[in-house]
Parts: structure tokens; C-alpha cells; sequence
């Protein structure tokens, strides 16, 4: 009796799921780039016959993988409360591993090993041969580029290069993703022409600076070639640029954008600020005289480009005359997309030996002043869309409707296409819409044809 006794009381803390075969849940955190790491990784685990998954909520893993970001202060609370969450299911029995990678793992290991030491194992950015040891897994180097690809069939993104040689003065990732490495041309090719035959139509290409692509392997920037050599894909509609520095931007760029039809006529440009004093503090290797030469110039090639910029609000220093310039400027040059960040004082950075003398409510109230001003010119850009009938990619059906977009939005960070109809949509396919309605970040049109 007293043996049976001891099974029973022994048998209910026994987790299933050990008995079973492993299934990994990997959750990303952060930027498109940390995404493509988590599918190259699901890649490889599927190669050695391992079960994965991406942000499961089924909870039938027994296993998870967090590949965090270390960006920005509210970046790296959210990548701490997730492992702690997870640290919380492996304590309650729920899970049997929890191993932590990315941005956060490179830039502060040592500390998250101190702090909580729960954690299986901490991996950084380059890490994942070492990684899958972990899983008694080999890296299977003819895999290069094969992913398993966590966003919908229809459109995915693909990494040119990693790293980063800039030195922008708030900036922490060369400090988490090391120097600029590209790849080369007939590798992303090859990853490209795999994608579209998996039913990919738009490739997102991304990197922490995209007009240095080729520099190191080619002694030039070789982004204009790579365009082409992507374009003469058969199947692939879309090509969409992300991320380009403007000082010293190759034109050549703009030029392949006009020969090439399926590169969209949209650009990436995060320009951080518009004030002289700002962008000279900022270590941007430009001016907001050359920064308006620029954009004319581009505007020049392609009157209809949509051009998206990026700005940082609340950096050391900064006033009310700085504010009020980075208005005048996006109110002269009137772009399509603007997205605001407020400034976060990282350690290990050069902007670090400065005082954060912006207090943080006042950070977020200027980032909103800068967001109004740009609302209105948002709503004007898409007025003028107004009985056109646009090519939309149908991305989602969602309460009842079809959500898409056009060649000049991109994913999650753009406008949208709320498409009226009462047929029945294939996601993923090219339908011609015009537009009945605008709003200031979206617009709504009604079925022409599909």
C-alpha cells in the first residue's frame, strides 16, 4: 500500500508532455528583421525533424523560444515581461524549457543570466548553430535562406544584409547586431525564387541600412543590380524597399524603381529629424538642406513615389525651435507616411554621455504635436486617391470585410484598403478597387474586379 500510495501521490506531477515529442513555439518580439531569424530557425528545426510553431496559442508545446529586441527602453520591458511569463509557465509545470535569443540575449546576457537565472539558455544574434545544440540539432548549411515563413503565403520579407557601419549617434545596433555583412546577389536570388514558388507575390527587402548593401563584397553599392536581378523573377509582383539612409543615397535606386515595374514606387527613408542642430547631434552625416535637394530629386524620377520617413522626438537638447522646424518640414515636403519614435537614452551609444534632459511626457506630447501635423497632410494624400481605381492586394478578410493594399503601403505600418464587395476574395490576390471614401489613415473603395 504504502508502494501504490507513493505512485499516486508521484504520477500527477508528472508532465505529459516530456513522454511526448518535443514542439517548439517560438515568439518574436521587435522588428521584421528579428522575424526572419525566427523563420530561418523553424527552418532549421524542421530539418532535424522537430516540431515548430509561431506564437501557438494551442499551448501543445513543451518548449519555447523568445527572440527578443533590445531597441529602445519599451522594446526591451516588453521582451523581460515575456520571459518572465514564460519563466512563470516552466515553474508552473506548463512547459519544460524556455531558451532566449535576439537583440536583448546579445546586448545584456550576462545580466538576464544573473537576474533570471530560470532561463534554460541565453543565445545572441549569431548564435544559432549554438542554438540548436540545444535541441541536439544540426545546422544544416545547404538550408541557407530556406525558411518557414510566419507571415501569411502571399508576401514575406527578405534580409539582405546584417549589421550596420553607421554610427548614429542614439543608435544601439552595431552594439547587438555587429557590422554590416552582406549577402550576396545570387543567395537572395535563390531565397526569392524559393519564395515565389511557395506563392509569395511580394518580397519586402530589409536590412539596418539598405543603400550600403554590397560595399563590403563588391567594393559598391550594389542595391541597383540586386533590384534587377530580383525583378527578372517570373511571379514576383511586388518588390517593396525598407530602410535607406539618405546621406550619400544612390539615385540608381530610383532609376531601377522606374524601369522595373514590379518594384513598387515606394521608399523607406527614415530621416530621424529635420533640424540642423538635431541631425548634426544625431550623427545623421547630413543636412535638412540636403535632406530637401534629395527628396526632390527623387520626387524628380518618380512624381507618384510614396515616400515614408521615420523621426525621433525628445533627443538631449532639443527645444521648441527644433519641434517647430521638423513641423515646417514635413509641412513643406508633405509626406505620404510618417511614423514618430520618441527618443530612448541607451546605454553603450554616443548620444549615452549626453543628459536626457526631454522629460518623458513631454517626449510623448511632441511626438503627438509631430503626428497631428502630419494627420492632416495624410488625409489630403489620400483624398486626391478619390474615384481612382488602384491595384490592391488582398491581404486579410477581417469582420466581414477584405482589408488590402496598395503599391504604396506596406505591411502593418500603412494605410489600409477596406475593399466593399460581396464576393468572395482570395487572400492574396489582385483586385482593382476604386476608392468611394478617405480617412486619415486609411482609405475604402468598392470592387471593380478581381
Amino acid at each position: 500500500m504504502a508502494v501504490a500510495k507513493a505512485l499516486v501521490t508521484f504520477v500527477p506531477f508528472m508532465k505529459a508532455k516530456t513522454l511526448q515529442k518535443d514542439k517548439v513555439n517560438i515568439i518574436t518580439l521587435g522588428c521584421s528583421k528579428n522575424m526572419v531569424d525566427s523563420e530561418v530557425l523553424s527552418g532549421q528545426l524542421l530539418a532535424n525533424e522537430i516540431d515548430v510553431v509561431h506564437e501557438s496559442k494551442k499551448k501543445d508545446h513543451n518548449i519555447v523560444v523568445i527572440n527578443t529586441c533590445g531597441f529602445i527602453e519599451k522594446a526591451k520591458e516588453e521582451s523581460i515581461n515575456t520571459i518572465l511569463q514564460q519563466v512563470e509557465l516552466k515553474k508552473r509545470g506548463k512547459i519544460d524549457k524556455v531558451y532566449v535569443t535576439g537583440c536583448l540575449s546579445e546586448r545584456y546576457k550576462n545580466n538576464l543570466e544573473e537576474e533570471i537565472p530560470e532561463v534554460d539558455a541565453y543565445f545572441g544574434t549569431m548564435e544559432l548553430p549554438l542554438m540548436l545544440k540545444q535541441f541536439e540539432a544540426d545546422y544544416k548549411k545547404e538550408l541557407l535562406g530556406e525558411r518557414l515563413l510566419s507571415t501569411p503565403q502571399h508576401y514575406a520579407y527578405l534580409k539582405i544584409s546584417e549589421g550596420c557601419n553607421r554610427t548614429c549617434s542614439f543608435c544601439a545596433i552595431p552594439l547587438m547586431r555587429g557590422q554590416h555583412i552582406s549577402r550576396s546577389i545570387e543567395s537572395l536570388v535563390a531565397e526569392a525564387t524559393r519564395l515565389v514558388q511557395q506563392g509569395v507575390k511580394e518580397i519586402m527587402l530589409i536590412a539596418q541600412e539598405l543603400t550600403y548593401y554590397g560595399l563590403d563584397i563588391y567594393k559598391e553599392r550594389a542595391l541597383p543590380k540586386l533590384l534587377h536581378a530580383l525583378a527578372d523573377i517570373p511571379g514576383l509582383t511586388w518588390i517593396r524597399l525598407h530602410y535607406a539612409y539618405p546621406s550619400k543615397f544612390p539615385l540608381e535606386i530610383v532609376e531601377a524603381m522606374k524601369e522595373r515595374a514590379s518594384i513598387c514606387n515606394y521608399l523607406d527613408m527614415p530621416l530621424q529629424h529635420a533640424s540642423n542642430n538635431m541631425l548634426a547631434a544625431m550623427k545623421r552625416q547630413i543636412t535638412r538642406e540636403e535632406m530637401e535637394i534629395l527628396i526632390e530629386k527623387i520626387r524628380s524620377i518618380i512624381p507618384a513615389i510614396c515616400l515614408r520617413t521615420t523621426l525621433i522626438v525628445g533627443f538631449p537638447g532639443e527645444t521648441r525651435d527644433d519641434i517647430e522646424e521638423l513641423k515646417a518640414f514635413l509641412q513643406k515636403m508633405r509626406f505620404d507616411r510618417v511614423g514618430v519614435f520618441t527618443y530612448s537614452h541607451e546605454e553603450g551609444t554616443s548620444a549615452h554621455d549626453l543628459i536626457d534632459d526631454v522629460p518623458a511626457e513631454e517626449k510623448e506630447a511632441r511626438a503627438q504635436e509631430i503626428m497631428e501635423c502630419q494627420q492632416e497632410i495624410s488625409l489630403e494624400k489620400n483624398s486626391i486617391k478619390l474615384g481612382k481605381v488602384l491595384t490592391v492586394l488582398v491581404d486579410k478578410r477581417e469582420a466581414g470585410r477584405y482589408l488590402g493594399r496598395t503599391e504604396f503601403d506596406s505591411v502593418e505600418v500603412d494605410n489600409e484598403v477596406i475593399i466593399q464587395t460581396n464576393k468572395k476574395l482570395a487572400i492574396g490576390s489582385f483586385v482593382q478597387v476604386k476608392i468611394t471614401k478617405a480617412y486619415d489613415y486609411d482609405i475604402e473603395g468598392e470592387l471593380v474586379s478581381a
